[in-house]
């Protein structure tokens, strides 16, 4: 009697020979993704629980406020002042220059139904006369209820 280790028949051998399904999940993909996760997660749990040191320059605080600069406010009608003060808008640049020796910065306040020819030609006025122009504004709310 002979026996076949191989399955020389036409038995179970026979079947898997010829092409069925292979019911294997390939893992190695897998392994590979999560050992790149876990790489990363063990290099950044050590950056998060330390944090990153940092020694910024220490400079002394400026107080660079409104009061200090020029305001340059147009009304309405059309009127424009210098902090408070009436000025010609041709003799802007020389009366900042003169009240202001040190100022690179002009802000400007015009009220919102003031005709824009002024505003523009105060702005033109202020940038040939080499002042950087910062427009004053409000945000929305925090405005007045009675305007909209």
């Amino acid at each position: 009697m002979a026996f076949s280790s191989n399955g020389g028949g036409a038995g179970y051998g026979a079947r898997r020979r010829g092409g069925g399904t292979l019911s294997e999940i390939n893992v190695t993909p897998f392994v590979d993704v999560v050992l790149v996760l876990l790489i990363i997660f063990m290099l950044t749990a050590s950056v998060m629980e330390f944090g990153i040191e940092v020694d910024v320059p220490k400079v002394r605080m400026v107080k660079d406020t409104a009061q200090e600069m020029p305001v340059v406010t147009i009304t309405k009608d059309g009127t424009t002042t210098l902090n408070g003060k009436p000025v010609n808008i041709n003799d802007l640049g020389a009366t900042i220059r003169q009240r202001f020796a040190n100022a690179k910065g002009v802000y400007v306040r015009a009220d919102r139904e003031t005709i824009w020819d002024i505003v523009a030609q105060v702005t033109a006025e202020l940038g040939e006369a080499k002042f950087q122009v910062n427009m004053v504004t409000q945000p929305e709310d925090s405005a007045p209820k009675g305007r909209k």
